[in-house]
């Protein structure tokens, strides 16, 4: 087991949502580290990607569930999202069908949303 305490996102590989979700994990759940998992427009890779990238996803959130401790996963889109632009309310809805989606994974996980809205303000779905 690693030393310190985890959780882990699903988040966009887009830099400007790197710092703002790191930031708010990192408080809200009093945690060192975040382990982030990225892709180009996350929810739509994770809901319509191939098999094996979606289990290549959950292989990675599971070296860090059984790795790391971590407790929560974290599924994040944004505005602006060049690899998935769909406006807000789509994107809530995919970052909800994402949730399910994970929770069928069979990790004891907290399973959250989270939006980044155009003041990169974290915002939880």
């Amino acid at each position: 087991m690693a030393e310190g305490t985890f959780v882990t996102a699903i988040n966009c590989m887009d830099g400007r949502v790197q710092e703002p979700v790191i930031q708010w994990m990192k408080s809200k759940y009093q945690v060192d580290y975040v382990d982030m998992i990225t892709e180009a427009g996350p929810n739509k890779y994770l809901l319509d990607g191939s098999e094996d990238q979606v289990e290549s996803l959950k292989t990675k959130v599971d070296i860090s569930y059984s790795k790391h401790g971590s407790k929560v996963l974290a599924i994040v889109g944004h505005h602006d999202c060049a690899g998935n632009p769909i406006d807000k309310e789509e994107k809530v809805a995919q970052i909800k069908q994402s949730i399910q989606k994970a929770k069928t994974w069979g990790f004891e996980l907290d399973i959250i949303g989270l939006y980044v809205n155009e003041k990169w303000e974290v915002e939880e779905v």
